[in-house]
């Protein structure tokens, strides 16, 4: 089967949509399926392009052959697991056999990820470029593409449309819900009324939507009413031989390089966004700095309201909060590795309720104990998996209870860590859920 999947993110991007393009494209290249992915030139979140590949961008498109190999911890050779070849336009319609991929890139208008202005450009410039560059590939024999954002799916609705092949819309994210969640706007607004729109198109015209949440499956039929025959549920996984527990000489190194030696590391690591109410961080440590000196929180990331953050922390002297920067994602297993408890937060809203958050899966596929400050779906698969401590969004009090809690039964966060390993290997592993959603994509492709 030909796939070609659109995402406007992708490796060396970090975060869950860059890695969830790629990990799935070279599962199903290694299953037989000939793959080609189109994307973006990275630049997301700082809207900053790697000196390496500005040649490349003035060039507008380029193409590569990835690798068979799915990333592992020895991959540690390059700056990214992703290792690139220069291949040029006349291996462009060259099938793959051998468990390689394509990768055609193209021209984005690279800013940002900050003001809602310099997002929109930044969207909207992925959505014109993609959607003549499709045009221009080999004809699959089904187009998925996926949000967060919605111009992402819109554009693979055209190929495909123009391309006369089966088309499925993978929803990351509920736009325009999510943003309303966040406070971007009203929902009354042109905005929100235009979003809208385009999502009710998009499920409308998809031959199959699928979902990485059983939360958002009801929430489509409930709020968009889609039929429920329309809608399959693929979650989000997790390369378990990637995030896996670590040495204890690896664990020591990373704490001895964030003069952490002795404390009691309490991490976040992932997004800074208007989503993840970081204020409730700040408010602990703020409490914490005094009563409990050996605690130290870790963010790890980067995101728009990261800058605004770091200020906050500095303006009231919390010491005990410490910022790394973004890190290539081959290195993020020994972070989450090292620390004694890592936090999954987001903002006390019903939206929110139905997302499974993915760097909540890769802590306990780690085997780390979480503190999941999110309710519904993520509150549901940590208790089901005993994998971690689960408290009221928002509430720095209950924050520090659990961290206190975890301190004082050091046998505690082992426990739950190698629970949360265990659940993860039998449920949500990479390549178990690559291996259902190419089942879904087949049975597409034979139906249509």
């Amino acid at each position: 089967m030909k796939i070609l999947y659109i995402s406007q993110y992708f490796p060396p991007e970090m975060g869950a949509p860059a890695a969830r393009a790629a990990e799935l494209a070279q599962h199903w290249a290694q299953s037989g399926h000939e793959v080609s992915v189109l994307t973006g030139f990275p630049n997301h979140p700082t809207g900053v392009v790697p000196e390496e590949w500005r040649p490349r961008l003035r060039r507008l498109v380029y193409h590569e052959i990835q690798p068979s190999a799915v990333s592992r911890p020895s991959d540690l050779r390059s700056e990214t697991p992703y290792a690139m070849a220069d291949t040029e336009a006349p291996d462009a319609r060259r099938p793959t056999t051998d468990g390689r991929f394509h990768v055609y890139r193209t021209w984005l208008w690279t800013l940002p990820n900050r003001k809602a202005h310099e997002r929109m450009r930044n969207y909207a410039s992925f959505f014109i470029s993609a959607a003549l560059r499709g045009l221009t590939l080999p004809r699959p024999d089904v187009i998925t593409a996926t949000s967060p954002q919605l111009l992402v799916a819109l554009a693979g609705w055209w190929i495909a449309f123009a391309r006369n092949v089966p088309f499925v819309f993978e929803v990351r994210d509920l736009w325009p819900e999510s943003l309303i969640a966040v406070g971007v706007g009203r929902e009354d607004s042109l905005l929100h009324r235009a979003l809208a729109k385009i999502a009710g198109f998009l499920y409308g015209r998809a031959d199959l939507i699928v979902v990485v949440s059983p939360a958002f499956r009801e929430h489509l039929i409930e709020h968009w009413r889609v039929p429920e025959e329309k809608i399959a549920v693929v979650e989000n996984g997790v390369e378990t031989d990637l995030f896996a527990p670590q040495s204890e000489a690896s664990n020591q190194a990373i704490r001895r390089q964030l003069n952490a030696e002795g404390k009691f590391l309490v991490c976040y690591i992932g997004t800074m966004g208007n989503a993840h109410g970081l204020e409730t961080l700040l408010e602990a440590a703020s409490h914490l700095k005094h009563a409990n000196p050996k605690i130290l929180f870790l963010l790890v990331g980067e995101g728009a309201e990261k800058e605004r953050i770091k200020s906050q922390a500095q303006q009231q002297g919390l010491s005990n909060v410490l910022f790394v920067d973004q890190q290539p994602r081959e290195k993020i297993p020994a972070f989450v590795s090292a620390a004694d408890a890592c936090l999954v937060l987001l903002k006390k809203n019903d939206v929110f309720r139905t997302v499974i958050p993915t760097k909540m899966l890769e802590f306990m596929s780690c085997a780390r104990p979480v503190i999941l400050g999110v309710e519904g779906q993520a509150k549901e698969i940590v208790e089901a998996a005993r994998a971690g401590l689960v408290i009221e969004p928002e509430n720095a009090e209950a924050l520090m209870q659990a961290i206190r809690t975890l301190i004082a039964s050091p046998g505690l966060g082992a426990q739950l860590g190698q629970q949360g390993r265990e659940y993860i290997l039998k449920q949500f592993s990479r390549g178990q859920t690559a291996e259902k959603y190419v089942q879904i994509l087949t049975e597409v492709v034979r139906r249509e």
